[in-house]
């Protein structure tokens, strides 16, 4: 091999995405606008759909269950009867659960019994089978049994399958091909009768409008003829043999039929013959030509020629297309988006004129009826990142960015191809682009940049609590940045795994992210690697916040929580500054729903703000009723509800007010500057680096807030007031049952908090499961009134407690505050 592939050899195996996205300040493109690679990913059930599972509780009968949400071969089941209540939902594996089809229980003699949670609920069984089964969709019978049980639909086009695929560049007919690989529904196909070479092998994406399942050629008129290209290879009797030899092994290497349900309709055209154009030629897509209409085969198809004035001009560049055939555009399109329009070769003089032309040419433009309107609504913006085919090399994905947007078409530069190439030309809605990870997922090369990039040096700001802002060493000797692979995401059959994850725009946001910001979220991202799918998910509502710094410190993974994820480096920015920490996400679909409700819970929203089920109509927590302080109350920490302490038994209020003040202003601002990380290189994020207060210029508003509350709840003692308006019970939401489970039990206290001794301290303490700190409190001479006036950033400081025992300890002394509100402030 040349000395440059052997460079890069180096590359391919050092890449990593995240780390290039960030050398270059770009961003990937959003899932959401791969609608092929979307419709890939459906494994032929559906939300809404019915079946009948086995009861766990009661092995020997089965009840009627819905689809919520599916995952490779995994589904989300609700029992028919829980409503709106997903507390009982389940996660199933298609291969190894008990489910059927709506109707099997009957058949087969087994018995339909209500599960014992909802059997209050449903007085007539009967009765509300046939009312909930009126109508319904069951899930489809072959894909809950039999050969094709369990598997996404693409797995079916198993290398040895044949298809037939129309020649798009001399005529309509068609020939078979066999399938020599599928990575991600990206076929390599080889012609029949070609098994020795690849010479003229081709990749299409499997829902290509000219790709076919056999026996579409005869069902619509066409013959099954090999393509001038490769017909001379073979004598006409060998080619007749070859079809006879496809025909008797149909069944076996044949592809259901409802594999291409999803494919493109191809609509009517209204093009005639002669009628000039301007396109780019798919197989070098690098320039725009004028063009003319050839051939008019039928009502669906079309040949055009790119125009060449030569003499002695070279084959003729000429294709099929339909209407909704990319990269055809009305005369005059490049002039009216200031693009450049490569003259025919032979037209004499540099500058082309469309008018001129056709009247040398006594042709007349396609008018602009014929050609389909374009979509604006893409997602991609100029600078965006993703992974596309070269198409003068199909076997390359090359790393390519967006550098032009022209109504739905993409300009894009390859970077890493073999030999360099112009900016490609692309649709939005090619099939030979993919989003960022797409290869590494299907196990697939990326090319990767020819050149290492150049890592400036940046000032970033780590989010972390004082206690960890030692030096720059101590975030260089934290956690080792754990590159993702395969086993990481666990991924179902070697493909993407997380499920759609909606925005529910209508859900209470909270006090952390901004409701607009929320709003110019996208509709849904996904579905695809869990890792990359969340990362993206809380990229998106980072930078939707007020303060994305202070989201980011949400977020941040906790170094005392087990680790049950991935840690992910995610970043924010606020007032200029550069901010990053470890977050950890979770790599299984089964735990996607759970994350995204927790982390929902975290930032102080609805819990069915984000997640994989889409809100339609009205929320199941009912969370339109809520205002951010009765929310904030309900479901959140009250954060700005700081009361501070000092160590020791002091009891005076002014002297506890004033110390945590003192002790904030002495801190130092740290800075850390980044280096270039290698897959092996170490993170500047420290081990499991925790939630804390970090260098954010927000701290001093945090500081003010502190001494605000400080002094309000000494006035409302001294006044004995009313207790805060969130938390009169007039004013209290519905509380579903699954959120008792987020907020702790409510105490009840025998006694006022106020006029606790050391000893009354350290007896409750010991009733939580947080007594093995009794100690230090009776070390410290903690009574009552010093407990109320703790703080997170006190007990970690004064008690020299890590993060997770300091967060678990001061929720229970949130507990006993807002008892002692409730039950004796006023």
């Amino acid at each position: 091999s040349s000395p440059s592939d052997a460079g890069s050899s180096v590359d391919e195996m050092e890449f990593n995405w995240d780390e290039y996205l960030e050398d270059t300040g770009a961003t990937a493109a959003p899932h959401g606008s791969f609608k092929h690679v979307d419709t890939s990913l459906q494994n032929g059930f559906a939300p809404g759909m019915k079946l009948e599972v086995a009861v766990k509780s009661d092995q020997n009968t089965y009840w009627v269950a819905t689809i919520i949400t599916t995952c490779g071969q995994l589904l989300l089941l609700r029992y028919d009867g829980y409503g709106e209540d997903r507390k009982a939902d389940f996660w199933c594996d298609i291969m190894t659960a008990d489910l059927h089809p709506i109707g099997w229980c009957e058949q087969n003699k087994k018995i339909l019994k209500v599960p014992e949670g909802i059997k209050d609920k449903i007085p007539d069984q009967e009765e509300f089978l046939q009312r909930v089964l009126k109508g319904a969709c069951s899930a489809p019978a072959n894909l809950l049994e039999g050969l094709h049980r369990g598997k996404n639909p693409l797995d079916l086009i198993a290398p040895g399958s044949r298809l037939e695929l129309q020649n798009i560049r001399d005529s309509l007919e068609a020939w078979i091909v066999t399938v020599v690989e599928n990575v991600g529904g990206r076929l390599k196909l080889r012609y029949e009768g070609l098994e020795d070479s690849d010479k003229f092998d081709q990749w299409l994406f499997y829902l290509d409008p000219f790709l076919h399942q056999v026996g579409w050629a005869a069902q619509h008129g066409y013959s099954l003829q090999p393509p001038l290209a490769i017909r001379s290879l073979r004598s006409e009797a060998d080619w007749q043999e070859i079809l006879k030899k496809v025909k008797e092994e149909e069944e076996e290497s044949s592809v259901p039929t409802d594999l291409f349900k999803d494919k493109p309709v191809i609509g009517v055209h209204s093009f005639s013959e002669g009628m000039k154009l301007e396109a780019v030629d798919p197989m070098a897509p690098f320039v725009i030509s004028p063009a003319t209409v050839l051939k008019v085969f039928n009502d669906k198809y079309f040949m055009i020629e790119i125009d060449d004035l030569r003499p002695d001009r070279p084959t003729s560049q000429s294709y099929v297309c339909h209407v909704n055939s990319a990269g055809i555009f009305p005369v005059q399109w490049s002039l009216k988006n200031c693009l450049n329009l490569s003259p025919p070769p032979g037209y004499p003089g540099q500058d082309f004129d469309w008018a001129d032309y056709l009247k040398q040419c006594g042709a007349e433009a396609a008018p602009q009826s014929c050609f389909p309107s374009l979509n604006s609504d893409h997602g991609f913006k100029e600078n965006m990142k993703l992974e596309a085919v070269n198409p003068v090399d199909p076997e390359e994905v090359c790393i390519a960015t967006v550098t032009k947007l022209k109504d739905s078409y993409l300009w894009l530069q390859l970077e890493g191809s073999k030999k360099p190439v112009p900016d490609c030309i692309v649709s939005v809605e090619s099939m030979n682009i993919f989003p960022v990870g797409w290869c590494e997922t299907n196990g697939y090369q990326l090319r990767p940049p020819r050149k290492a990039i150049v890592n400036k040096q940046k000032k970033i700001a780590v989010v972390q609590p004082e206690k960890q802002i030692l030096s720059s060493r101590t975030v260089h000797d934290g956690l080792k940045n754990q590159e993702l692979n395969s086993s990481d995401s666990v991924v179902i059959n070697g493909k993407y795994c997380c499920p759609k994850i909606y925005f529910n725009h209508r859900c209470f946001s909270g006090p952390y992210l901004n409701k607009g910001r929320i709003a110019e979220l996208p509709q849904s991202v996904g579905p695809g690697n869990c890792v990359l799918v969340l990362k993206e998910v809380l990229t998106l509502l980072i930078n939707a916040a007020y303060k994305p710094s202070r989201v980011l410190r949400e977020l941040q993974l906790d170094e005392e929580a087990a680790w049950h994820g991935h840690g992910e480096t995610l970043k924010a920015k606020y007032k200029g500054k550069s901010y990053r920490a470890t977050v950890e996400v979770v790599r299984t679909a089964d735990r996607v729903a759970d994350f995204c409700r927790k982390t929902c819970i975290k930032l102080e929203c609805c819990p069915n703000l984000f997640g994989p089920q889409m809100v339609l109509d009205k929320c199941s927590e009912n969370c339109s009723v809520l205002t951010k302080t009765k929310y904030t109350h309900y479901y959140g920490k009250r954060k700005n509800k700081r009361i501070g302490r000092p160590p020791g038994g002091h009891s005076n209020l002014e002297v506890a007010m004033k110390k945590p003040n003192k002790r904030r202003k002495r801190r130092k601002h740290f800075f850390v500057h980044k280096k270039k990380r290698s897959s092996t290189s170490v993170d500047n994020t420290p081990a499991g680096s925790p939630q804390g207060s970090g260098a954010e210029e927000e701290d001093d508003q945090d500081e003010s807030e502190l001494s605000h509350s400080l002094a309000q709840d000494r006035d409302k003692r001294k006044r004995k007031l009313r207790t805060f308006s969130f938390s009169d019970d007039e004013n209290k939401p519905p509380s579903p049952k699954d959120i008792k489970m987020e907020v702790a039990e409510k105490l009840q206290l025998d006694s006022n908090p106020l006029e606790w001794s050391v000893a009354d301290v350290v007896r409750f303490l010991k009733s939580t499961d947080c007594a093995p700190l009794a100690r230090i409190f009776l070390d410290q001479e903690i009574d009552g009134q010093a407990l109320l006036l703790l703080t997170l950033p006190t007990v970690q400081e004064c008690m020299d407690l890590k993060l997770g025992p300091a967060i678990k300890l001061c929720h229970h002394i949130e507990r006993v505050k807002l008892a002692f509100y409730q039950q004796f402030a006023n």
